[in-house]
């Protein structure tokens, strides 16, 4: 029987592997000389002069970039109504509110359109979301937030490695976000960074991932503003630079599978295919529309077949107006039409380095089999 194939899993290789052992035998593991090897790494990884500072996870990093940008109540920040639930609740907890907007059905990005219709005098910052690994079109929401003032903060939490026009996504702008979790294509276990320019704001940002604190040459501190703790450590920080050795062999493997996903799945008559971005395009997840019918009518039905058959399925994500805390917001049903498709039909392919062209062979074959049989 074939190995289980899940939606996606972690490459670490054993020289990491061994690395990390080393850092557990230092004695030193919590945020030190590791931590500031990997923040120098991601600078030089990503160019364009920028200045890098990483975090326990990327929701605290969203967070506090917002806090950055000065948003708090009375504020208004404009969110894709696709997107993984952190982008949003990130503006709630500062008491600012989310206003969703809808994305297009392949590429999942904003419609700068509705975007743009958006934007009140309450109106503070915008966040595209580079869903999938798709660079959004930063282009129209630089300009839209050019126009009206605005910060942006950009959630580049599947992005790293991403291109945008031949840049690299964190490389430029104002606030970036990433993230390293687990089934990201750099994982540190759990993780985040932001890329951004300025000093002060990066200074600020410093002060605010742990505990308020300023500390002094004399060795005594000084806490200048609440705060919470958000610190990556060395452990963490160790994984990160084993990934980053791989990342971009990583992304590359990923568009090749992506790429062999296409041509099987050609001519959409198993579902609506993504976006299909440029050699930029890292390809975090390959996820698809299913053209369900009365042989195989719904997603979870989809989806116990292809575990039957040894394939995990993922789902990502269900659009926001979907759970109970947005849809009471004043988002009910409808107001989001291809997020809510999205919602309700998408499915996840396994997508990871150490799949083999044939792994994607074995899902488009399951696929059919499971689409087009009772």
């Amino acid at each position: 029987m074939s190995e289980y194939l899940p939606f996606t899993r972690p490459t670490i290789d054993e020289q990491t592997i061994a690395e990390v052992g080393e850092v557990l035998r230092s004695g030193w593991i919590t945020t030190g000389p590791k931590v500031a090897e990997f923040e120098q790494a991601l600078t030089e990884y990503l160019g364009g002069g920028r200045l890098v500072r990483t975090f326990l996870h990327a929701t605290g990093a969203l967070e506090e970039a917002l806090v950055v940008c000065g948003i708090g109540p009375g504020h208004e920040v404009i969110v894709p109504a696709m997107t993984f639930a952190a982008t949003a609740n990130v503006v709630l907890r500062l008491g600012a509110k989310p206003v969703l907007v809808d994305v297009d059905l392949r590429s999942r990005s904003l419609l700068m359109d509705q975007a743009t219709a958006a934007v009140t005098p309450k109106t503070r910052a915008i966040m595209p979301v580079h869903l999938n690994g798709l660079a959004a079109d930063l282009d129209a929401v630089y300009a839209l937030a050019g126009k009206h003032h605005l910060r942006v903060v950009e959630d580049a939490a599947q992005a790293i490695g991403t291109l945008y026009k031949g840049r690299k996504i964190g490389s430029f702008g104002d606030l970036v976000v990433f993230s390293f979790h687990p089934n990201k294509n750099l994982t540190t276990i759990e993780g985040g960074a932001v890329s951004l320019a300025d000093p002060d704001e990066t200074r600020t940002l410093e002060i605010l991932r742990f505990h308020g604190i300023t500390k002094h040459a004399d060795g005594t501190m000084d806490v200048t503003r609440p705060a919470s703790k958000h610190n990556l450590t060395d452990v963490a920080a160790c994984v990160g630079l084993g990934q980053l050795r791989h990342l971009d062999g990583f992304n590359q493997k990923r568009r090749q599978l992506a790429n062999r996903y296409f041509e099987m799945l050609a001519d959409d008559r198993l579902g609506v295919l993504p976006a299909r971005g440029d050699a930029g395009h890292s390809w975090h997840m390959f996820t698809l529309l299913p053209r369900y019918s009365s042989a195989c009518p719904d997603r979870n039905t989809l989806r116990q077949r292809m575990h039957q058959r040894g394939i995990g399925l993922g789902i990502h994500y269900q659009a926001l107006n979907q759970f109970t805390l947005y849809k009471n917001m004043g988002y009910p049903e409808g107001s989001f039409p291809n997020a809510e498709r999205i919602g309700r039909e998408t499915v996840t392919l396994p997508l990871f380095p150490a799949m083999q062209l044939s792994d994607v062979e074995r899902v488009c074959e399951a696929l059919d089999q499971c689409l087009n049989s009772r």
